[in-house]
């Protein structure tokens, strides 16, 4: 079949004007290219190394800002593309957050997880990041944390969290300190 290709932010959530972070682009091949582009406009083409391709954006700048794709291509043939990843560039004025979980950090397959997202600060919304996601986790405003129920494998990873303002300049926290959550 045709492959797919995912692309994720390393690390995610939203980037202060001079700071940085990895567009990761992944495919399950692993002797084709990617093209990185950032809405219509084509930016970089890497061979591949092993099934990825990393793209750096250092001392980001507001014209970082933008919907990135991107296109995996063999002998030049486009033959896959990724989601859209949301890039988001964004003065960090809120303290950063703490992420905690309960039971704790190393669970059994089938347990139930809670991540909580702690701020100090009064009507936020905060948003669950897991590395390698294109897609954030919306917690809930009342409690600010979220509930994994029958945890898998696949919910292992890196977990951090961001928190926002829901005034009419929304204005963002730092990102809170990574958590690293094992299923076995």
């Amino acid at each position: 079949g045709a492959p797919t290709v995912s692309i994720f932010q390393k690390p995610p959530g939203v980037i202060p004007p001079g700071g940085s972070t990895t567009i990761c682009c992944t495919c399950q091949r692993s002797y084709g290219s990617f093209v990185l582009y950032k809405g219509s406009r084509q930016l970089h083409t890497l061979e591949q190394s092993g099934s990825r391709a990393e793209f750096s954006i250092s001392n980001a700048t507001y014209k970082d800002r933008g919907t990135y794709t991107c296109h995996y291509l063999e002998g030049g043939a486009v033959l896959a593309r990724s989601d859209e990843l949301e890039v988001s560039v964004e003065e960090l004025h809120l303290p950063r957050p703490d992420l905690s979980v309960l039971p704790g950090h190393k669970v059994a397959v089938g347990a139930d997880v809670m991540l909580r997202c702690t701020t100090t600060y009064p009507s936020t919304g905060c948003y669950l990041y897991l590395e390698g996601q294109i897609r954030a986790q919306l917690l809930s405003r009342k409690q600010g944390h979220y509930n994994l129920s029958h945890v898998q494998k696949g919910d292992s990873g890196r977990y951090s969290c961001q928190c926002y303002t829901f005034n009419a300049s929304r204005e963002w926290s730092a990102v809170s300190k990574t958590l690293d959550l094992v299923v076995r």
